[in-house]
């Protein structure tokens, strides 16, 4: 069975809500999809969610990559050798995360299609479905409880909550949202690397007794020890180590990871972090995050699941990888539920805030 077309489509996909973080308000994002065609009519799909600040690609690097890069090793080759393909690529387009994520994922969907099986069976299923996450971005308070209210009634028992004002804006908004959801929700906090360690502290300590599940990059992403921005402004990893040991244990990796070699410098004595969260955009796709879910694994290290706005492709991508790898405790998998549209539909299933996988082979999408 051999690949006998690829197609990159370029894609703007409008959101329902906007929502703002830390440093920016987002009202809608590119995807790029690539398809690859097997000759015996079946289609892979991969997807890439570039962005500058976090991937360090542009939705026109990641088109310029697969159509250059990608297409021309991909086209006429036997799927049954795409791990060779994948190295391959991978050597010469390193540098674009997000692009490397879409033909990765559209290779393991093309393959798994192939040999009529599920993704997560090829590797082996650990879990068969966990919550996830739905998040509400910085606002006031009335416009937070709104949103709050709309995802119970829809089922979900997570919340994300988006922080970075100042520390007592944000325990405000916090206090009021714990007092509107009760005990039996939990509220997990992203700083967005808005917050230092002193203000961290403080927000830890008036938010107290109102059960914090965890804090996602509380601090700006730095990934070398000894490097100082400040006398009192530290960054990264640094300024986690300067966090007692039982508030680094509530903090997850994220701008701080982004491949298996950060996820080792992070394994090492003393723990910066307690939680890795693996993005596929960040880290290059299924492959990739599955070396940083066994360092993880190994180390004692729970696992966080995360996305950006991303197309179902990515995240049942995700979904299938998380659901394989025994130290998944977290999931972050909402990324696609505020698209005004798709390209795909299937993939997973969302019920009372629990996502499972459905029963296609691959990732089983399918195309719209």
């Amino acid at each position: 069975m051999r690949i006998k077309k690829v197609e990159v489509l370029r894609e703007n996909l409008e959101l329902t809500r906007p929502y703002t973080i830390a440093y920016r308000t987002i009202s809608s994002v590119e995807n790029v999809f690539l398809l690859i065609h097997l000759d015996n009519g079946m289609v892979g799909v991969g997807c890439a969610a570039p962005s500058e600040g976090v991937t360090g690609e542009s939705v026109a690097h990641s088109v310029q990559a697969l159509r250059e890069v990608v297409e021309p090793i991909l086209h006429g080759a036997p799927i049954v050798q795409f791990p060779a393909l994948l190295k391959q690529i991978r050597r010469q387009i390193l540098q674009y995360p997000a692009a490397l994520a879409a033909v990765d994922v559209a290779l393991h969907d093309a393959f798994c299609q192939s040999q009529q099986m599920r993704l997560v069976d090829w590797w082996g299923a650990v879990h068969n479905e966990l919550p996830t996450s739905i998040t509400i971005g910085i606002g006031e308070v009335a416009e937070t409880l709104e949103q709050a209210r709309e995802h119970m009634a829809a089922g979900f028992r997570v919340i994300k909550l988006k922080t970075g004002r100042s520390v007592e804006q944000d325990v405000e908004v916090f206090s009021k949202l714990r007092e509107a959801v009760g005990a039996e929700v939990k509220i997990r906090v992203d700083g967005n690397q808005g917050y230092q360690p002193k203000e961290l502290e403080q927000f830890a300590a008036a938010t107290a007794a109102m059960d914090v599940e965890f804090y996602e990059q509380p601090f700006p992403a730095g990934h070398a020890r000894g490097k100082v921005k400040e006398e009192d402004r530290l960054s990264g990893i640094d300024a986690q180590l300067a966090l007692p040991e039982h508030l680094r244990k509530l903090c997850a990796a994220d701008e701080d990871l982004h491949h298996a070699t950060d996820a080792l410098k992070l394994a090492h004595d003393p723990h910066p972090y307690g939680i890795f969260n693996i993005k596929l955009m960040k880290c290059g796709g299924v492959s990739e995050a599955r070396q940083i879910a066994f360092v993880a694994e190994r180390s004692g290290i729970d696992l966080m699941w995360g996305c950006n706005d991303e197309s179902i492709v990515s995240i049942t991508a995700a979904l299938h990888t998380a659901l394989s790898s025994p130290a998944t405790k977290y999931l972050d998998l909402d990324g696609s539920l505020d698209l005004a549209r798709d390209l795909v539909a299937g993939g997973f299933v969302l019920e009372n805030g629990l996502l499972r996988l459905g029963d296609g082979h691959g990732l089983g999408v399918r195309l719209l």
